[in-house]
């Protein structure tokens, strides 16, 4: 059977694209040359480069035309996996964290900048829970909804997770992810028990632990590629776990990915020591084409994995909307989410719902790591042309992330204040281990646009905290 004139068309383009045969500029011929070379209408080619954009493998910049999207990491020299702790210890989680969410800085160092970006989706999204908002409206003022969450929403979810084998009441819907994480832990462990933790880690992990009163057990990871499985099995021998938290996909700080050997032989230990996986997929939605992104979750056919999520990271931090799916523990996290929160507002969780159904947020996911992985390199191309030799960082095939090792004279969190006097608000790396290390590390972010005041900050961030390296010379 004869292909469809586009189908033929995106095929040629992208075997060229994968041969890299529109390098060194990555500009692909304008439409009016395409439609002249393969003698094609011009509604074909569009048809084909649309289809080549939904998929990751170009990108249009106004007035300019389409360019292939970089996807070959550049040379650069990796941050180093470091050795942690060898026994569980208590979490303190320092004050200067709470600085940094005071200042509404998590994942910027010049929020001040503001965000300009395309907002339609989010037009689109206020469109959808205002009509949720006006149905039903005086019910949904005086009654509380299903604690466990608004069933449309339900099913949206497990459609955006077309890999999951779960049900609709194997879902509970919670207050953001922190929440999710939060309660799963409730659930899994009782004060004084030990969790295993990547390292480096969320701190907002680290604030649930001290918060729970529960030990912690950090496990080396690597910068590329997550968790270490050698050492977490070590260590688990002598120190027996409950739970492990873990980021498979595109963790923060450093961006890492877990490989699929490693998610089976993480879900086989864990099957083996008895202890429960609580799996962070936050990220798991901006993966950058062509890579794509499952959660550990779907390898789970027992209940040992607890999934948590939310929009915060890939859509709006205002809506406050997560789930959890919880294994085995599922009751139970449904019966804490009840303790601790009640019910999730009914009208977010409709609006939510028929945004997804629509397809708008599928829509918006494509256009959203485009312009994500474009942040990255334009960071990426900055940091190489002005520090090649006395930074490393990663560069991830997904999330926000990006961990950036320095001179080991320079410790960040004791430049916190001299730095934040410039109206810079920087993450130091220690804030992302209990046991105080990563003190010469830090993390970036590329989730906001590249502007120029956001280059102006990381000159002078940098550019200070080299002085101090000369300064302890």
């Amino acid at each position: 059977m004869k292909q469809l004139k586009y189908i033929e068309l995106e095929a040629t383009l992208k075997k060229r694209i994968l041969a890299h045969g529109f390098m060194p500029t990555g500009k692909l011929p304008s439409v009016r040359e395409l439609c002249k070379l393969q003698n094609l209408s011009k509604a074909t080619v569009l048809h084909a480069l649309h289809r080549l954009e939904s998929q990751g493998f170009i990108y249009v910049k106004p007035k300019s035309g389409y360019f292939v999207t970089q996807t070959k990491p550049v040379k650069r020299a990796i941050p180093k996996q470091i050795a942690t702790p060898l026994t569980p210890q208590n979490v303190s989680v320092p004050t200067i964290l709470k600085d940094i969410m005071t200042r509404s800085a998590a994942f910027d160092i010049l929020p001040s900048a503001g965000i300009p970006s395309d907002a339609a989706h989010l037009t689109i999204l206020n469109r959808h829970i205002t009509k949720a908002f006006r149905t039903s409206s005086d019910q949904k003022a005086f009654y509380y909804n299903n604690s466990d969450g608004n069933l449309a929403l339900k099913y949206a979810l497990l459609s955006h997770y077309h890999t999951l084998k779960q049900k609709p009441d194997e879902l509970c819907i919670t207050n953001g992810c922190q929440h999710s994480l939060f309660i799963s832990l409730m659930a899994t462990c009782s004060p004084g028990d030990t969790v295993a933790v990547e390292s480096p880690t969320f701190y907002g992990v680290l604030q649930i632990l001290e918060q729970l009163d529960l030990k912690i057990l950090e496990i080396e990871c690597d910068p590329e590629h997550g968790l270490s499985i050698v050492d977490l099995t070590k260590k688990i021998t002598q120190w027996p776990i409950k739970a492990c938290v873990v980021s498979p996909n595109y963790s923060t700080p450093t961006g890492a990915y877990m490989p699929q050997n490693a998610r089976e032989a993480l879900l086989k230990l864990a099957i083996q020591r008895n202890f429960c996986i609580i799996e962070d997929d936050i990220y798991g939605d901006l993966s950058f084409p062509p890579f794509y992104s499952e959660p550990l979750k779907s390898l789970d056919t027992r209940g040992d994995v607890i999934l948590c999520s939310s929009f915060s990271k890939s859509l709006s931090r205002d809506l406050r909307i997560g789930w959890v799916f919880g294994g085995k523990w599922h009751e139970k996290i449904t019966q804490l989410k009840l303790v601790t929160q009640l019910s999730s507002c009914e009208s977010i969780q409709q609006g939510l719902a028929s945004f997804i159904e629509g397809g708008h947020y599928r829509r918006y996911l494509n256009k959203h790591v485009y312009a994500i992985k474009q942040q990255q390199q334009q960071l990426i191309n900055f940091l190489q042309s002005h520090w090649p030799e006395e930074i490393r960082f990663t560069q991830a095939h997904g999330g926000i992330s990006m961990w950036v090792e320095l001179d080991e004279s320079i410790d960040t969190q004791k430049s916190y204040n001299e730095i934040l006097q410039q109206g810079i608000v920087m993450t130091p790396g220690s804030l992302f281990s209990a046991s105080g290390q990563y003190k010469n590390f830090l993390r970036l972010s590329y989730i906001h646009p590249f502007t120029k005041k956001r280059e102006v900050a990381i000159k002078k961030l940098f550019c200070t905290l080299f002085a101090k390296k000369t300064q302890n010379v």
